[in-house]
């Protein structure tokens, strides 16, 4: 039995157009799960209905097999971390953290040990009797935390919590949260639309366009087998050509070009596609029949460790990047080859 159930949910605000559409999540206890996808794909939607901020129209959402769907949110004893880190200017770190056990009418006893422990949990104890606008971006960002979870709550939710952070303190926070959540093993659900924070911090992942999860699965597969065109462009997928299914692991394309692919797909998947960085630039004497394109260098671009390569071949441009160390001039003739195993159905 999962420990979170969303089971045929649907959110319409006008009752014509649905923000979410008949939409089904199980999620598993102590798990880190993220809804992750563009803006307007129903990734807020759906946690502000986990959330009981949003009353969806249909379904049922359960936690531990118990319908909450109309339980009120101060009723349902979960921990939210929002984009804004929303702290109390005039109240100290500890007196932020501890407001939700005050309004429960903790003794004072209670919120300070409660407090401090998890104070120290988050590495802020030092932090106590400082006021938000003494602290980092990144320290405010963990007294929201701290807050969330001292309450003990059945569920923490997150939403696009480290946004208002610059790049490097990100990628900090996101190892912070995923240490808290492991040690404290607690389910979360987190909402983003950056797949590389998403896949770095996620046992699963559940990907969102126009309101329905697209694919539900481990980042790793995700990243490796996208199950359709809209997930691998969102996800980093650059080349899309048409193949035609021959036998077995074998396709062709418009032009004649044969590609025999790592594994066999399913008969209806017949868009090709590939990463830039998966594919090889190999010498004209030197590459295989199948599966290699010949085309042309149109523009060149210097990426550091890489270069970067817009090639025109007869299935249209293709985006190449190589980290060979050999540069290649615009005009250039080139063979791209792409490996089967790298070559992927949507």
């Amino acid at each position: 039995m999962s420990f979170v159930d969303l089971e045929d949910i649907r959110v319409s605000y006008d009752g014509k157009n649905n923000i979410l559409k008949n939409l089904n999540l199980s999620i598993e206890e102590g798990q880190l799960v993220s809804l992750l996808g563009p803006s307007g794909c129903g990734k807020t939607t759906t946690l502000r209905v986990i959330a009981g901020l949003i009353e969806p129209n249909d379904g049922q959402f359960k936690v531990e097999d118990k319908d909450l769907t109309k339980v009120p949110v101060h009723k349902r004893n979960f921990g939210m971390v929002f984009q804004s880190y929303a702290l109390f200017p005039h109240l100290t770190i500890k007196d932020n953290v501890g407001f939700g056990l005050k309004l429960r009418k903790e003794s004072k006893a209670t919120i300070h040990t409660k407090v401090m422990e998890m104070l120290e949990v988050t590495g802020l104890a030092d932090y106590a009797d400082r006021y938000p606008k003494q602290l980092s971006g990144g320290q405010r960002q963990r007294v929201a935390l701290a807050r969330a979870l001292v309450i003990e709550p059945k569920l923490l939710l997150l939403d696009e919590p480290l946004s208002n952070l610059d790049a490097k303190l990100r990628i900090n926070m996101r190892l912070e949260i995923k240490k808290i959540q492991q040690r404290l093993g607690i389910t979360s659900v987190f909402v983003t639309h950056d797949q590389e924070e998403c896949f770095s911090i996620s046992d699963k992942v559940a990907v969102m366009n126009q309101g329905v999860i697209e694919q539900f699965d481990s980042p790793e597969v995700i990243y490796n087998y996208p199950k359709t065109e809209f997930i691998a462009r969102f996800i980093g997928f650059e080349n899309f050509f048409d193949l035609t299914h021959i036998e077995d692991r074998t396709y062709v394309t418009s032009d004649g070009t044969q590609f025999i692919t790592g594994r066999s797909w399913e008969p209806t998947k017949k868009v090709g596609t590939i990463r830039p960085e998966d594919i090889e630039l190999i010498k004209d004497h030197d590459y295989p029949e199948d599966n290699t394109i010949t085309g042309t260098v149109k523009v060149r671009t210097f990426l550091g460790k890489s270069y970067q390569y817009e090639v025109d071949t007869s299935l249209g441009k293709i985006l190449v990047q190589d980290n060979s160390g050999v540069a290649y001039e615009a005009g250039d003739k080139v063979n791209l080859y792409i490996p089967e195993e790298k070559l992927i159905l949507v």
